[in-house]
């Protein structure tokens, strides 16, 4: 079959486009999906870069296929399986393989979806739109009249968070690299987009909170915006750091956080929240219901063939990407 490979980690020249890949066998608990469609993300680059060679949460080794989301047709079920059946429409995240025509996945990972629902919306919205439901509903737990900050608010992540949001009447916060960018977070509607300003985001949070601080703030950023992040959060608010992709902070003391006001700070991940085949389904129920429903919208930027994806990875690794991008296969 055909497959986007790694054997070694390293930058865009490990990647191996192969058409002589073996077809995975499903193991128990796994079913063989055939790929109709996959989501390109960070996090794929991360895979090759080897952010996850030690990693406990997300076991991925070399040599491995690319593509941690995806969409197609469950075409045979390993040992133990008695669902998803075979011939049933599927979507999955953080399950890696769907550079390729078929991948083995957990079964639990795969949320059957409604008829409505075609593959692109499907590989689009699943990793994203899971990775927001669970930070703004189990994470911040977030009601109406509570007040948030957005970073990278144009990413897919982002815009779904501040849609989310909206929908329980928070008070957002957002902040772009672009005036393009912050727009995309305004029509998502966002009520305050700011430039990252080298951190002046900080401050101008607080002004336009009377001095207060918003109650949680959504960091994916990591180094160079952590620290700020504490600066705009209320006393005894919540932190959450999400993702890295300005670098890891290796020098954190928790004093800080007292320093700053007593404040939590966590690093969730997406596979904690992703616990059971029932999870993920009513996860995957709730982020289609609302595209469905005209109340959630996820804007694919970039649609691109098999061979592309490397070009999809080029722009997102440039922070060129805004929405979400998918590959078909």
């Amino acid at each position: 079959m055909r497959a986007m490979t790694i054997e070694r980690y390293g930058g865009p020249e490990v990647v191996r486009m192969r058409d002589d890949a073996p077809v995975p066998v499903p193991r128990e608990g796994e079913v063989l999906v055939q790929v109709v469609c996959a989501g390109v993300n960070f996090m794929d680059i991360h895979t090759r870069q080897g952010k996850y060679a030690d990693s406990r949460t997300y076991p991925v080794r070399i040599p491995c296929t690319l593509g941690m989301e995806g969409a197609g047709v469950v075409v045979a079920t390993g040992p133990g399986v008695t669902r998803p059946a075979i011939g049933q429409r599927v979507a999955w995240c953080i399950a890696w393989g769907s550079f390729a025509q078929y991948a083995a996945i957990p079964a639990r990972l795969a949320a059957v979806l409604p008829d409505e629902i075609d593959f692109d919306t499907a590989a689009s919205a699943m990793f994203q739109g899971c990775t927001a439901h669970y930070l703004l509903n189990d994470v911040a737990a977030l009601d109406a009249g509570a007040s948030c900050l957005v970073h990278a608010a144009s990413g897919s992540i982002g815009q779904l968070l501040i849609q989310m949001a909206k929908r329980k009447g928070v008070t957002v916060y957002a902040t772009a690299s672009s005036e393009e960018k912050r727009a995309v977070a305004l029509a998502r509607g966002a009520d305050v987009v700011l430039p990252y300003d080298d951190g002046g985001f900080a401050d101008r949070v607080r002004a336009s909170t009377s001095g207060r601080g918003v109650d949680v703030v959504f960091d994916s950023l990591g180094k160079a915006t952590l620290r700020d992040s504490m600066r705009a959060t209320r006393k005894r608010g919540l932190v959450i750091n999400y993702g890295n992709v300005s670098g890891s902070v290796k020098d954190l003391d928790p004093y800080e956080l007292g320093e700053a006001g007593s404040l939590f700070l966590t690093r969730p991940r997406l596979a904690d929240h992703m616990a059971d085949a029932t999870t993920v389904q009513e996860r995957a129920d709730d982020i289609f219901g609302a595209i469905l429903d005209g109340n959630l919208k996820i804007e694919i930027t970039d649609r691109y063939a098999f061979e592309e994806i490397p070009k999809g990875h080029e722009r997102i690794e440039a922070r060129e990407q805004v929405g979400k991008a998918v590959a078909f296969i």
